[in-house]
């Protein structure tokens, strides 16, 4: 998320200097490779580079390629990469990484070819995901880089031109929406084969900090390097301003009981109990725990909580099993963290282990590929302070 932010933001300016930019995106994989699909790079005339699509070994060949495109208002373009051979030296990459990667690159010189980013801009800072349909390979009528977004609402809008690849696409589209993970697809058309990329763009990540002590300050600086939207809550004036709190988005200056009336509480929201206040806790999770949030971890060793969630219990609130697996408690991963920076990083790294769906443990462990996900061609995309991490 950090990584398409930044590169919103460098397009945003280099539309008010005037400046021709492309756009580089991987939009197919295989093998062991450093970015997955969805990973971009936005490049300008004047040679800055924001993002990347490999590990620094791919930048300055895809920034050549796009030069070229660049001032010549050239057509798309899907360049392979394959590391997998042993004369890769020949490429002069001497990459090692025995995978295979095809970017796209485009002049982003119409507008349909600037709506992409866009839409990801409507994506990340709305309340609901989307879905972008690229056309990358084709032995057909469509077009390379021809695309279909599926807005929020339902509503589409397309510059692909063959009428039959348009309705699979939108059959494929609402089910990729609904299960929230982009996949690649091939079609049959008449006149030949189409590979498409079908990336879900989901919204800003929520998270909310509650408690403005000391300690939650690297919590909300480590999250808003993540790209999430930072909410700060507190009920001390002293203590809930922005000069405390430079990184967050968001301050809500609220008692426990009343977070109801300044949140909207929903399924994307994660959440962070720090207040050091066992009332002030209490009051909390009787919001949080029937609330749809994805994610509750609260600060403090288990038996704290355990007497938290006995209370509620004798007040009639019995928390359901459904509940309680979203609570984590005491917060964080097991990683001896002992100081608040620590602390803030075994947080942050289990929100992002429950966002993604792993495990959390060593990746010398893991009997699978790094990258494989539950379906072999569903591509799962994490965005960590710019770099691609890739569940």
């Amino acid at each position: 998320m950090k990584e398409l932010q930044n590169i919103l933001a460098a397009f945003e300016q280099t539309q008010n200097q005037g400046q021709l930019t492309a756009l580089a995106t991987v939009v197919k994989t295989s093998g062991s490779v450093y970015r997955r699909p969805g990973a971009r790079m936005l490049l300008t005339e004047e040679g800055q580079m924001i993002g990347c699509v490999s590990g620094g070994c791919l930048e300055s060949d895809v920034f050549e390629k796009a030069q070229a495109l660049m001032f010549a208002d050239g057509v798309p373009i899907v360049v392979n990469y394959d590391t997998t051979a042993s004369d890769d030296i020949v490429w002069g990459f001497g990459l090692g990484c025995n995978g295979v990667v095809e970017v796209l690159i485009e002049p982003l010189s119409n507008q349909f070819a600037k709506g992409q980013l866009d839409f990801i801009a409507q994506c990340l800072h709305g309340q609901q995901s989307g879905v972008m349909a690229t056309v990358f390979k084709v032995t057909g009528s469509a077009k390379i880089a021809s695309r279909l977004f599926l807005k929020p609402d339902g509503n589409f809008i397309s510059d692909i031109e063959d009428e039959s690849l348009v309705q699979q696409i939108l059959v494929d589209v609402q089910q990729i929406l609904n299960q929230g993970k982009s996949r690649l697809k091939s079609y049959i058309l008449p006149g030949g084969i189409a590979e498409v990329f079908l990336e879900v763009i989901h919204p800003v990540v929520p998270l909310v900090v509650f408690g403005a002590g000391h300690d939650a300050i690297p919590v909300v600086n480590l999250g808003k390097h993540q790209g999430w939207h930072l909410t700060v809550v507190d009920n001390r004036p002293g203590y809930i301003t922005f000069e405390r709190f430079p990184d967050s988005d968001q301050i809500i200056f609220s008692e426990p009981q009343a977070i109801g009336n300044h949140l909207n509480l929903n399924s994307r929201t994660v959440a962070v109990i720090m207040t050091h206040k066992y009332e002030s806790d209490l009051a909390l999770l009787r919001t949080l725990l029937p609330s749809p949030v994805r994610y509750i971890g609260i600060l403090g060793p288990k038996n704290r909580t355990q007497r938290l969630l006995q209370d509620l219990k004798s007040e009639g609130f019995v928390p359901t099993d459904a509940q309680l697996q979203r609570l984590y408690a005491p917060v964080g991963l097991d990683i001896g963290a002992d100081s608040p920076e620590v602390i803030a990083l075994a947080i942050i790294t289990e929100i992002q282990m429950v966002l993604t769906g792993r495990s959390g443990q060593s990746l010398k462990d893991r009997k699978a590929p790094i990258h494989q996900d539950s379906e072999s061609n569903t591509v799962s995309n994490v965005c960590i302070d710019g770099v691609l991490m890739n569940g």
